[in-house]
């Protein structure tokens, strides 16, 4: 007998409570032992059939924010019934994947890639072991929970929501905020075997182990909370620094914490003795120091010591003695554990007495009473380098082959095969005579005085004799400089001269003479007489001893020269209207030279130009010109002609002058000249030649300009 198949169940909702399943909730049909959900995506590349038991049923293994077409079948043992009225319905989106992070020990950061077709994020984070939460939306993918407990650990849970406002599957995730800043309580120096420095601070919530680290590069890492440091050298001035660490990474830094080592001995002990029996010892100075114990111990047993913040200690150390001598620096961390020494050995005592005088202008002779213990006497010059100029055992010396005008600084050092030489002895200063001048130069400055010129190889303080020794009679000058004055030396004579440098110690040898023959006089008188508007004749008295001359013509705009045998020469290049004096170079046979000068010359006023002659009216005759230079001048015209002479005066300033004609049609020679200072008409002024006609024409005609013979 056939049992016949149940009857078609009808769905009645279908939900997705996560990304990869839906929910189906269906009628229950009399007869049915279970039921198959079936599920198939509207293109079909997805069909499947899940077995249920009754209502409500799930299918599974579906994808994220997909639509699915369901129905439902009834089974019995007669078969499955038809399937139901399909229903449409789409899976939520999947979870965001949270990353966390803890970038410092109050905030924790979250961030997750964009979740297909979400629309909004909701984060809830928790602190564990609490009730402490908060709970954000965002659009964004990251988010930064701030204000957090340090090294306290926070669940956050993620969820996305669809743009239908539907929530999909959430994701968890655990964080632990960084650990806070530790605090260090105290360092302490380990006064083991090995020198090194105890760290301790305050264990901070969230730990796990922590770090100490110094400025000088060294650590040590410790789950409790000291650790030490080893080894730590002498003289160290550094801070210390703790960090704690965990899960999510280092805190910030403590705040450093400063120590100081005991300070390391000091190197480079010395004994120095600037003077006899005045010692110092003296080192290196050595940081961290609070201040230094110095011990001096002599080898007779005597002891002595100095505490100072100083580098050295002074001492009273008598010659011929040996010193043990060391230095221990304190600081607030204790005492140098260790100290070098030193030993010194004083040596012989100076000689007190030296004498030292001058035998030569450029040897001194040293003296000095024997001293005890001295073996033998070093005897130097600084001035010479301090090259050893005697080594013997006498208590004499002689320095000779000095340099002249020196101050030299002589030493006397005594000497000894035990303790060596005493460099600490006085030096005696004592000059040698003043270095030989020599003549540069001799200058004439005028007819009777000559300017000596010559070398000051001395010191300011010496004084300088010229004597000039001629066949008749001698003069002499005197200076503390480099030159001096001879005076009222005559013309043409020869003297010998020669310079000689004294001071309070001695004079010095006499320089080398050089002959001094005075130059040429001067020409008594020089006249000077203009020949045309740009040139001049010079004429001059003959000067005792000269035999050629340079006459020089200077102004404002320009000199002439000329060099001759004569006594006249004949210049141009002076214009008219110029100021400009007279300047003579009386030369000798053998070259020696006097400079003369001559004053207030002045050339004649300038000839007008652009000479014109016009008619005007009533038998008038206009003569017109352009002066050079300044207007200052009067001017007089002539008109010479075949029928009359005329003769006007133009005041200065003026450029015309007019002439009543009595009869026209004449030619005429035009002179216009200015007149001088003196009163007198310039005479060397051109003429032109003019012809005029009768009116009708109001122009004269130039025929010809004159010409003017130099001679």
């Amino acid at each position: 007998m056939c049992s016949p198949a149940p009857d078609v169940p009808s769905i009645e909702q279908a939900y997705s409570k996560d990304s990869m399943s839906i929910t189906v909730e269906f009628t229950a049909v009399s007869g049915a032992t279970s039921y198959i959900l079936r599920a198939e995506t509207e293109s079909g590349d997805f069909f499947s059939e899940t077995p249920v038991a009754s209502s409500p049923g799930t299918v599974t293994q579906l994808k994220a924010y997909t639509e699915y077409s369901l129905s439902v079948m009834s089974v019995n043992i007669g078969g499955r019934s038809q399937p139901s009225y399909p229903v449409n319905a789409r899976t939520v989106v999947m979870a965001p994947e949270l990353n966390t992070t803890s970038p410092s020990n109050s905030t924790i950061v979250v961030t997750w890639p964009p979740v297909d077709h979400a629309v909004l994020y909701t984060l809830t984070i928790i602190q564990v072991g609490s009730n402490t939460r908060q709970k954000i939306n965002t659009t964004g993918t990251s988010w930064t929970f701030d204000g957090l407990e340090p090294g306290t650990e926070y669940s956050i849970k993620g969820t996305a929501w669809d743009s239908e406002g539907r929530a999909g599957d959430d994701h968890t995730v655990y964080q632990i905020t960084r650990p806070p800043s530790p605090d260090v309580t105290s360092v302490h120096m380990d006064q083991g075997r090995t020198l090194g420095i105890v760290v301790y601070w305050m264990g901070v919530q969230g730990a796990n182990n922590y770090m100490a680290f110094t400025t000088s590069g060294q650590n040590c890492t410790a789950s409790e909370t000291f650790c030490y440091i080893i080894p730590a050298d002498c003289g160290q001035n550094e801070s210390v620094t703790v960090i704690a660490y965990n899960e999510a990474g280092p805190s910030s830094p403590s705040d450093s914490e400063n120590y100081i080592t005991y300070p390391c001995p000091p190197e480079n002990i010395t004994v120095e003795e600037p003077t006899a029996s005045n010692c110092s010892v003296v080192w290196d100075d050595v940081p961290l120091v609070d201040y230094y114990v110095a011990f001096i111990k002599r080898d007779d047993g005597t002891e002595s010591s100095c505490n100072t913040t100083e580098t050295y200690c002074p001492f009273f150390c008598m010659c011929g003695f040996t010193y043990l001598t060391t230095v221990f620096p304190h600081n607030k961390a204790g005492t140098s554990p260790s100290a070098h020494v030193r030993n010194y050995t004083t040596i012989p005592c100076c000689p007190d007495d030296v004498s030292i005088k001058l035998v030569s202008t450029e040897t001194l002779e040293i003296m000095w009473t024997p001293v005890k213990g001295a073996e033998m006497y070093e005897t130097t010059a600084a001035e010479s380098l301090d090259v050893i100029h005697c080594n013997d055992t006498a208590p004499v010396c002689a320095l000779s082959d000095l340099m002249c005008n020196t101050a030299y600084s002589v030493t006397v050092t005594p000497c000894s095969d035990l303790r060596g030489c005493n460099r600490t002895c006085t030096a005696h200063t004592h000059e040698t005579a003043p270095c030989t001048p020599e003549i540069l130069n001799m200058t004439q400055s005028d007819q009777s005085t000559y300017k000596v010129v010559f070398t000051t190889p001395n010191t300011p303080n010496t004084n300088y004799t010229i004597t000039a020794t001629g066949r008749y009679n001698t003069h002499t000058c005197r200076s503390s400089h480099n030159s001096c004055m001879l005076t009222e030396l005559p013309c043409g004579s020869t003297y010998d001269v020669i310079a000689v440098a004294s001071n309070m110690v001695a004079r010095s040898l006499p320089g080398f003479s050089k002959l001094l023959e005075t130059g040429p006089c001067c020409p008594k008188s020089v006249n000077v007489t203009q020949v045309t508007q740009a040139m001049s004749n010079v004429t001059w008295t003959p000067a005792k001893g000269a035999r050629s001359y340079i006459t020089t013509l200077m102004s404002s705009r320009g000199e002439a020269k000329c060099h001759t045998l004569d006594t006249h020469c004949l210049m141009g290049c002076i214009t008219c209207g110029t100021n400009y004096s007279v300047n003579m170079e009386a030369i000798s046979s053998t070259g020696h030279m006097s400079e003369c000068s001559y004053q207030g010359f002045s050339t004649k006023p300038c000839c007008p130009t652009s000479l014109k002659l016009y008619r005007r009216a009533n038998n008038t005759l206009r003569v017109y010109w352009r002066s050079m230079g300044p207007q200052i001048h009067s001017h007089t015209v002539d008109l010479y002609g075949t029928a009359a002479n005329y003769t006007c005066i133009a005041a200065a300033g003026s450029r015309y002058c007019d002439i009543h004609e009595e009869t026209c049609g004449d030619v005429y020679t035009v002179v216009a000249a200015p007149v001088g200072n003196d009163g007198i008409k310039v005479n060397f002024c051109l003429p032109r030649t003019y012809s005029v006609l009768c009116p009708g024409s109001n122009a004269g005609m130039v025929i010809s300009r004159g010409r003017r013979s130099v001679n």
